[in-house]
Parts: structure tokens; C-alpha cells; sequence
């Protein structure tokens, strides 16, 4: 995971959308102390900006400096580059003591993790009882009917990884070893929306911030060659707000609670 971001680094923090912040509320509902978030695998910060209006204190951790370089600085996030699998010592130095932190989130990256050796982590540190874990993704942005079609067609190509298919899943399929938190049946997927006027630049920055754009454009392949461009500006056309259109992007959050 580590490599992947590295060279499309401010596309990421340019492109990526902001998550709504009823979905923050939500889970905040769930902690019963807002004292310490841990953000694993923040990017550029999108989910720790957010948290950090909700936590005393965050701490968000990515494996790339690069990434980080983008994050927004608050006065109650402190940032941390991590290695890909952090050791029991790096985990206490970086993040904190067993049984220290409230909520734990990853906001579109734990499809990309070793998911046993992450769990044991999250346990350890997780405060006891009823510390929270929430993990979301969020599925391709939805426009209208005509660009949503270039788009399938632009998204099925052979430069994703595998680990992609979980998030295709909506996160249903996904291994999460924790019980429902109060007032909740399951640990879902529970359903969001995050929505944001986007220009076609705009658009074009999110999808070269795609993993699969990068590693075509390794192998030498522009996915988004002269047709391929020629074929959303068809679709998307003009309108009476300049060109500027209420981009949606679905968000499936899998929330749950240790009790021990």
C-alpha cells in the first residue's frame, strides 16, 4: 500500500471527497469518550480533519511521507508515518498505550490491510470495555445516467488489485471480528452519501488519483486517452451552473465494539 499513493500524492488530497459529517456523528454516538482517535491509514487527512472537531486528541498514521505532506495541520492531530506492519513497540511509542484509545477509523484503506496482525493491534490498544472501531469506503461517484455509463465502462479495466473487489463488495464481505455497537442490530453496512460540486477537472483529478490510473500509467497506458476524455465531456455537458455538477459518492460503514 505504501507505493501506491506516492506519485498521484496531491491528486489524492486534491481530488478525494470529504466525508458528510452526519456520518462522524454517528459514530461519535457510539464512543463513549471522546478523548483519543487513532486515523489509520489517513492519506491526507480527510477523516482526521473531521474527527478532530468531535476528539480531543487525534493521532493519524499512514506509511507514506508523502501522502502526509498534504494532511491538513490542526493543533489536536498529530501526524505519524508508520511502517506498513508496526511492531507492539512502535504501535505503544506512535500511537498508545494498551487499552488507551476510544475510536479507532479507516476511512477507504482497510481493504489494503494484513487484517489479522491489524485486528490483534486494534484490540490491544482499543480502550476496554466498548472501544469502537469504524471502517468505511465509499463506491464510484454517481453524477447522472449518461456520465455514470462512460464511467463503468472507464472503471472495468485490468489495473485494479484485487484487494479492490472489497470495496465493489460495499465492505459486506469483508472479515470484521467485533459485535454490534448499542442500539444497532449488526455491524453492517450502514449507508451514507457524501456529495461534492465538482468541476470536470475536478473529475479528472479524482479518478488520476485512482490507484488502478497509476499503476496503467507504469505500464505505459493513459486510461484517460483523447477518447476516452472526448467521451465524458460529451456526457457531461454544460449547464446552468457553469459546469459544475453535485457529484455523490455512497459511503458503507462497518461499525462495531470490543468488550474485552
Amino acid at each position: 500500500m505504501a507505493n501506491l499513493f506516492i506519485k498521484q500524492a496531491k491528486q489524492y488530497a486534491q481530488g478525494r471527497p470529504s466525508y458528510p459529517p452526519h456520518l462522524f456523528q454517528f459514530i461519535a454516538s457510539k464512543t463513549p469518550q471522546h478523548d483519543l482517535a487513532w486515523d489509520v491509514g489517513t492519506g491526507s487527512g480527510q477523516a482526521a480533519r473531521s474527527l478532530a472537531e468531535i476528539y480531543n486528541n487525534v493521532i493519524a498514521t499512514d506509511t507514506s511521507p508523502k501522502q502526509l505532506e498534504f494532511a491538513t495541520k490542526l493543533p489536536n492531530i498529530r501526524y505519524q508515518q508508520t511502517a506498513p506492519t508496526m511492531s507492539s513497540a512502535e504501535l505503544e511509542q506512535k500511537v498508545g498505550a494498551e487499552s488507551s484509545v476510544d475510536l479507532v477509523t479507516i476511512a477507504q484503506a482497510m481493504h489494503w490491510f494484513d487484517l489479522p496482525v491489524f485486528y490483534k493491534q486494534v484490540k490491544w490498544v482499543l480502550k476496554k470495555p466498548h472501544g469502537i472501531i469504524a471502517a468505511w469506503c465509499y463506491t464510484t461517484p454517481e453524477v447522472n445516467d449518461s456520465m455514470d455509463k462512460v464511467l463503468e465502462r472507464f472503471y472495468k479495466n485490468p489495473y485494479w488489485d484485487s484487494a479492490r473487489q472489497m470495496v465493489d463488495d460495499k465492505y459486506k464481505t469483508i472479515d470484521f471480528p467485533f459485535e454490534a455497537v448499542d442500539g444497532e442490530d449488526s455491524t453492517g453496512p450502514f449507508e451514507f452519501e457524501t456529495e461534492r460540486w465538482m468541476g470536470l477537472e475536478d473529475y479528472f483529478t479524482y479518478l488520476r488519483s485512482w490507484s488502478a490510473y497509476q499503476k496503467a500509467k507504469e505500464k505505459g497506458v493513459e486510461l484517460l486517452s483523447e477518447h476516452v476524455v472526448e467521451e465524458f465531456k460529451r456526457a457531461w455537458g454544460e449547464d446552468e451552473n457553469g459546469g459544475q455538477k453535485l457529484v455523490k459518492f455512497p459511503i458503507y460503514l462497518r461499525i462495531g465494539k470490543v468488550v474485552a
